[in-house]
């Protein structure tokens, strides 16, 4: 999964946690490039402008260096005013006369729309009411300051600014919070059980606050007299600002907020919450369906995967029930690692395995690398199994991201579906592509559609079948149980949101139908809840891409070129499921002709 704080860009908070941008010397030289002035540049311009002045961190890496110390304001009026902006911008676009654009100006004028929409969308729904979630929240993705770049004493003094920042945003999203309450428009309070934990995490001594581990190590080249100033203004900062302003937060949250979160869980019992629930099957999925229709999907899915599922059962001839065989699978040491190390390392020796398999598969790599890391301890509680991060400068890898927290319910047979959808040849290989195809606009280059992005995460690990992984039966088991979890997601999702169902359904279907353990059930369950919609993505992005390689296969025959087809689905970054489809209906025309 790769998640996406700035609206519309690549950023896996609360729409983003993450955020990928490009390197600063990179982004200077395409501020000088000359474009070619036209009606949908212009707007394309104004839409970036946009962007990046909703974001001085994001405007920042772009190299505004005016920016620097700045952290993002979201104040009532600053939030209205960017929203009159963006759909004063859409209104234009959506009259603009498209019959002249070329195909590629035509791709990027819908996807613009589909941007711009979504921005609008969001406000008027009031999604900014809702800066937590049930995996973390606003307080622990702004930690992620501390680990800016740090090479010259501006640096610091650039931290240093945005730690005295910290209260007005602290503040701002505190308001939000409270004005969700007042609207009933909080993640349910069952999703948030544990969630104070998180805030906790940041309640520690100065010195083992993350916060202040900027000034434990310096640059060789900084004196004695430089480290010393900047640690005692750090100190004091993290002292007597950073740490009270979690101890404040943590009362707020545990004393109001927690108390009056609302206690119905479907995204339909909100304030036009059926409209809103549509409209985000629409997004997600990025097709004209709506949740009866996923729902349905969904159902047919689960009973041809459970079909699969049994057969591995028979092979490895167990005897019992499919019940029985998932509580063994959930309950044998032997499938589980005995320390967080022995779990990195498989996933390492996985991906490097992965690495392996890619020259024949995709004749364009990334040049971007990727390493292996730990979840952060202060969200791994509550987080997924495991997720990518991309890199934020071009002297950074992306990274793959290993929860490891209780071990006992990290199966190792699920080892393999996981990295090839996290890394390669999933989110890494893919994001990395993307934000390498400088021949794209920037709002294209490092935007993230969900039903692209994770369909083309599923996709990888079906691929992994047929690149010789899942060789051992409780493996390829764990790749069917990643499968059927997005299959399950579709009836599940639908069915709390738009059908009635309760939390317990939807976690007794989840557990009956995978082998997914019991504390990683219930964490999905609840990001489902917090996060309507977007966990229909993944299997419809997934079923698309199935079905145009099969047309491909099966209209080219021996011309048919594996690498050739992953290449153009993969050649215009992340698009939609009905721009995809003309993408590779073009590519059949043009192998047929060669």
């Amino acid at each position: 999964m790769y998640k996406i704080l700035v609206p519309s860009l690549l950023v896996i908070g609360l729409s983003a946690c993450q955020i990928h941008t490009v390197p600063e010397t990179e982004a200077k030289t395409q501020s000088t490039k000359t474009q070619t002035s036209t009606p949908l540049q212009s707007m394309i311009d104004k839409a970036w402008k946009i962007t990046l002045d909703a974001s001085p961190d994001f405007a920042y890496s772009q190299g505004d260096i005016s920016q620097a110390g700045k952290l993002t304001d979201l104040s009532p009026d600053t939030l209205a005013k960017f929203n009159s902006r963006r759909e004063l911008l859409l209104v234009n676009l959506k009259a603009l006369n498209k019959s002249r654009l070329s195909k590629e100006e035509r791709i990027n004028a819908q996807l613009l729309q589909d941007q711009l929409q979504n921005d609008v969308d969001l406000y008027r729904y009031k999604d900014h009411y809702l800066p937590i979630s049930s995996e973390s929240g606003f307080h622990a993705y702004i930690a992620s300051i501390a680990k800016d770049r740090f090479s010259t004493e501006q640096d610091y003094h650039h931290y240093l600014a945005k730690l005295e920042a910290l209260p007005k945003y602290f503040a701002q999203q505190t308001y939000w919070l409270q004005q969700g309450l007042a609207a009933g428009i909080t993640p349910p309070k069952v999703t948030l059980n544990g969630f104070e934990n998180s805030i906790s995490a940041f309640m520690v001594p100065v010195e083992d606050s993350g916060y202040f581990k900027p000034f434990t190590h310096y640059p060789k080249h900084f004196s004695d007299a430089q480290k010393a100033a900047l640690t005692e203004q750090g100190r004091a900062l993290v002292e007597n600002t950073v740490l009270p302003l979690y101890k404040e937060f943590f009362d707020y949250i545990t004393q109001e907020y927690l108390l009056g979160a609302r206690t119905s869980i479907a995204t339909a019992s909100l304030p036009d919450g059926e409209a809103f629930y549509e409209n985000r099957v629409r997004y997600y999925t990025t097709l004209d369906m709506n949740s009866d229709e996923v729902h349905q999907l969904g159902l047919q899915e689960v009973k041809r995967i459970r079909g699969e599922m049994e057969a591995i059962i028979v092979d490895v001839g167990f005897e019992g029930s499919f019940a029985e065989f998932l509580h063994f699978l959930r309950t044998d040491p032997q499938f589980y690692p005995k320390t967080k190390e022995e779990l990195l390392k498989e996933a390492a020796y996985i991906a490097k395995k992965a690495d392996a398999m890619l020259p024949k598969y995709f004749g364009k790599l990334p040049r971007t690398p990727y390493g292996i890391q730990e979840v952060p301890a202060e969200i791994a509680p509550k987080y997924t199994t495991g997720r990518y991060s991309g890199s934020s400068r071009d002297d950074e890898p992306g990274y793959y991201w290993v929860n490891t927290y209780a071990l006992d319910k990290r199966p190792l047979y699920e080892m393999e579906a996981l990295t090839l959808h996290e890394a390669v040849p999933g989110h890494h290989l893919q994001i990395s592509l993307n934000t390498e195809l400088t021949s794209l606009p920037p709002f294209r280059r490092y935007s993230y559609i969900s039903a692209f992005g994770e369909g083309w995460g599923l996709y990888s690990e079906y691929l992994g079948l047929e690149a010789g992984f899942y060789q051992d039966p409780y493996s390829n088991f764990g790749r069917l149980t990643y499968e059927m979890w997005r299959a399950a997601r579709l009836v599940v999702d639908t069915g709390m949101h738009a059908k009635g169902w309760s939390r317990q359904r939807a976690l007794d279907f989840m557990a009956s139908n995978t082998a997914l353990s019991l504390h990683n059930v219930t964490t999905e369950i609840d990001r489902y809840i917090s996060w309507p919609g977007q966990a229909l993505s993944y299997k419809i992005g997934e079923l698309t891409i199935k079905r145009l390689r099969a047309q491909a296969e099966e209209e080219l025959g021996e011309k048919f070129d594996i690498r050739a087809f992953h290449d153009a689905i993969l050649e215009n970054g992340s698009v939609p499921m009905l721009v995809l489809e003309q993408q590779i209906q073009d590519f059949i025309s043009i192998q047929k002709a060669n």
